[in-house]
């Protein structure tokens, strides 16, 4: 159901009687029978909570009160949020069985949208790095994407249409790429972060997984902050003439190979260029352009960052040892060794990139590049790098696009990014391409069942 159907189509079957609420949990429920065991998105699941919500869903439609966006619809939390009533172990045994009591806020937004938490997906340990035990539906011996990977093969699987991430780094856009789906990364704070686990203030990043492009803003306005409190985002999103490009002019689209064109694979680089073909032929305005000098120094701008915070927020489970992972424990390590000066060296450096790329995006509706080096390394083997940290770092809304196949039928996405609280423009733009046939309207096929 939920690989076929938009969350718009579900509701549309709901309100004319062909679909019931029950059904659309049950879908869910069967769904997670069937797959959990072999693939491991879950950390925690409750079918009776589902079932409970889907009763309250057919009262509202019984007493002919209007559907809210999310209505019946089951959700995937990442294991790092706060949720009343399911524990948030963050990944880590230091953390077995912790329940905080309360829901973070952008949980607290999907339930007052209507939707049904039907559980926790699993992350990697504190949403860093170290493997986890969730496997790639599309094959068990490739990674599915480390941190976000419960959320993000839930989605591929078709257990749930919608899951909540979060990205430090890659890890909305890198397990959307690796599985086949819509990831999408909004702007730096669009979505609130409290209630949230705390790795890196400049980095973290609330988003999602969808099965379908339609759902994308459907999503995003369900669970992104509103009104004039947040200033920035507020006065951006509700400038018409940003968030639209006049209908008289072609869309403005840059190709950027990034510093780490050179780690990709040749498929990969043909089929982003036969991308970019696709565009041209069908009157986008396609170029080629080259980022900011400074641009290649993101990774190493970002790794400063990143270990520095892991070792203030981590002190204490650092010192447990034992009972945190050998990656967690180098990064920690690696953190401590970093100087005040140079992580505000590094902090400073990231505010120049952040306004380097509002000036490139200011005349570029947005930029096109690889989600990820490639397809799905093995288990166990490092990614290479790919460009996705570079948009977390310089706080640009991003979308991974399930367009790529590898020669072996492996997914890997095509990644598009705009200019920061750019998130509506970019979002058109997604529609544009989707309705036009250049971007898919549902997931990559998963070749073993169906």
């Amino acid at each position: 159901m939920f690989r076929r159907f938009s969350i718009s189509e579900i509701h549309s079957q709901m309100e004319t009687g062909r679909l019931h609420p029950i059904d659309v949990a049950e879908e869910c429920i069967s769904r997670v029978k069937r797959f959990d065991r072999d693939y491991r998105p879950w950390v925690c699941f409750d079918p009776e909570a589902l079932r409970r919500g889907a009763d309250a869903v057919k009262e509202r439609l019984a007493s002919k009160q209007p559907l809210r966006s999310l209505e019946g619809i089951p959700l995937g939390i990442k294991d790092v949020f706060n949720t009343s009533d399911f524990p948030t172990e963050m990944g880590s045994e230091i953390w077995r069985g912790f329940t905080p009591g309360n829901d973070a806020r952008v949980v607290y937004y999907l339930r007052m949208a209507g939707g049904l938490i039907a559980g926790k997906t699993v992350t990697a340990e504190f949403a860093v790095h170290a493997l986890n035990e969730t496997l790639n539906p599309h094959n068990v011996e490739l990674t599915p994407g480390t941190s976000s990977s419960g959320s993000a093969v839930g989605v591929a699987l078709g257990m749930v249409p919608v899951a909540l991430g979060t990205q430090t780094g890659g890890s909305i856009i890198r397990p959307a790429s690796f599985c086949g789906i819509y990831g999408f990364k909004p702007s730096f704070g669009l979505l609130p972060r409290t209630g949230s686990l705390k790795t890196t203030d400049s980095l973290d990043t609330i988003g999602f997984f969808v099965s379908h492009p339609s759902d994308l803003r459907r999503v995003l306005e369900a669970s992104r902050v509103h009104g004039p409190n947040f200033p920035f985002s507020y006065s951006a999103l509700k400038d018409d003439k940003r968030q639209s490009k006049p209908k008289e002019r072609p869309w403005r689209v840059a190709l950027v190979k990034t510093h780490t064109w050179r780690h990709a694979p040749d498929y990969a680089k043909d089929a982003l260029l036969r991308f970019a073909t696709k565009l041209d032929q069908h009157g986008v305005h396609i170029f080629e352009r080259e980022l900011p000098a400074e641009m290649e120094q993101a990774h190493q701008v970002h790794s400063v960052i990143y270990d520095k915070c892991l070792s203030y927020y981590f002190r204490e489970e650092y010192k447990t040892q034992g009972r945190i992972s050998e990656v967690m424990r180098n990064m920690i390590a690696r953190g401590e060794q970093i100087t005040g000066g140079q992580f505000h060296a590094a902090l400073e450096m990231q505010n120049r990139l952040i306004a380097e790329m509002d000036r490139f995006l200011s005349d570029t509706d947005a930029i096109i590049s690889l989600s990820t080096a490639g397809a799905a390394p093995k288990r166990h083997v490092l990614e290479e790098l790919d460009p996705a940290l570079m948009w977390t770092l310089t706080h640009l809304p991003a979308i991974s696009v399930p367009a790529f196949q590898s020669p072996q039928g492996a997914p890997f996405g095509l990644q598009i990014a705009a200019r920061k609280y750019n998130d509506h423009l970019l979002l058109n733009l997604i529609d544009d391409l989707w309705m036009s046939g250049l971007a898919p309207a549902s997931p990559s096929p998963l070749l073993s069942f169906w």
